[in-house]
């Protein structure tokens, strides 16, 4: 089946299996591989994506829904200012060790902080739940979250 979307500002069609998952037509068909599978279950977060900006388990995504859609991985991401601002943070407070985890858990704080500019660091420890991590433990990244949400970013 043919498909056609917006991956990164790029339009691209391609055709895909009906069973196909995004996670595998960005990492097989894009050759985009900052998007990781860790559980393949929606799980863990390494997948995650955005698609028109909300944050989404690409292993659990049929490829299909994705027509007409716009998809932001991190690899278009990083082309942005705002991932500059939440990177430093990650850099600054450590919230980065093997970097499987990384992608995924700065994609989920820019849609928090784009939501949310403020967040308490219980609306911090909600957005990220859905992403694991099995290096830093988790008081880093909220800090990285909390650091990135002072330095602001322009949306």
């Amino acid at each position: 089946m043919k498909i056609s979307f917006v991956i990164n500002n790029k339009k691209v069609s391609l055709d895909v299996e009906p069973s196909m998952r995004l996670l595998d037509v960005i990492r097989n068909e894009l050759h985009l591989t900052g998007t990781k599978e860790g559980c393949g279950e929606g799980e863990c977060g390494a997948c995650t994506v955005l698609i028109n900006e909300e944050p989404v388990n690409s292993c659990l995504y049929p490829a299909i829904n994705a027509a007409n859609k716009n998809i932001m991985t991190i690899e278009g991401f990083r082309e942005t200012n705002e991932y500059r601002v939440i990177a430093d943070a990650f850099a600054d407070r450590g919230g980065s060790q093997c970097g499987f985890c990384t992608p995924g858990m700065i994609l989920v704080t820019y849609s928090l902080l784009k939501k949310n500019p403020h967040p308490s660091e219980e609306e911090i420890r909600f957005a990220l739940s859905g992403n694991l991590c099995r290096c830093t433990g988790y008081q880093a990244i909220i800090d990285a979250v909390k650091v990135a949400a002072v330095k602001g970013i322009k949306l």
